[in-house]
């Protein structure tokens, strides 16, 4: 005969409330560690945390118009103006008429630009915050905040 089953008690909102809101602070102050980390790096390199974004974001193998860039960035074209300004007298970048619309400039990296973007890459994609993790504890770690972030598509899945 089957035993009948006994339905388990819901959670307690309080706890949850309190666990949701430790690892929020958690999340935070990770990420606040990581950009601090980044920054420092970064800034060794000569560069701004915006400035190392907009280097991140060109393709060195493909010319990029300032509007283009603007977008990836999420923001104004005139402040991508100063951005690739301070590249520009870097010799991080540089920018060059279009060949198939000559009214418009194209972003290009230059030899120095592109190892300054590789060492940006490895500065943006490094964290020694997640050293003392095992292999299946970073997968683990790396399947739960993709639930939680966009990879999961919470709460913007209909809107695509």
């Amino acid at each position: 005969m089957a035993q009948p089953t006994v339905p388990s008690a819901p959670p307690d909102p309080t706890s949850r409330a309190a666990l949701t809101e430790d690892v929020v602070g958690r999340i935070t102050h990770l990420a606040s560690a990581l950009r601090h980390h980044q920054s420092e790096e970064i800034a060794a390199l000569g560069l701004t945390p915006a400035t190392a974004r907009a280097l991140h974001e060109l393709d060195p193998d493909r010319p990029l118009p300032a509007r283009d860039l603007a977008e990836a960035l999420g923001c104004d074209r005139s402040n991508v103006t100063a951005l690739v300004d301070k590249l520009e007298r870097a010799g991080l970048v540089e920018r060059r008429t279009d060949p198939t619309d000559r009214r418009q400039k194209t972003l290009r990296v230059t030899g120095p630009g592109r190892r300054v973007r590789s060492r940006v890459r490895q500065v943006m994609s490094d964290s020694r915050l997640l050293a003392g993790l095992t292999d299946q504890e970073l997968a683990v770690l790396r399947e739960l905040v993709w639930k939680v972030s966009d990879g999961g598509c919470p709460d913007r899945c209909d809107d695509d």
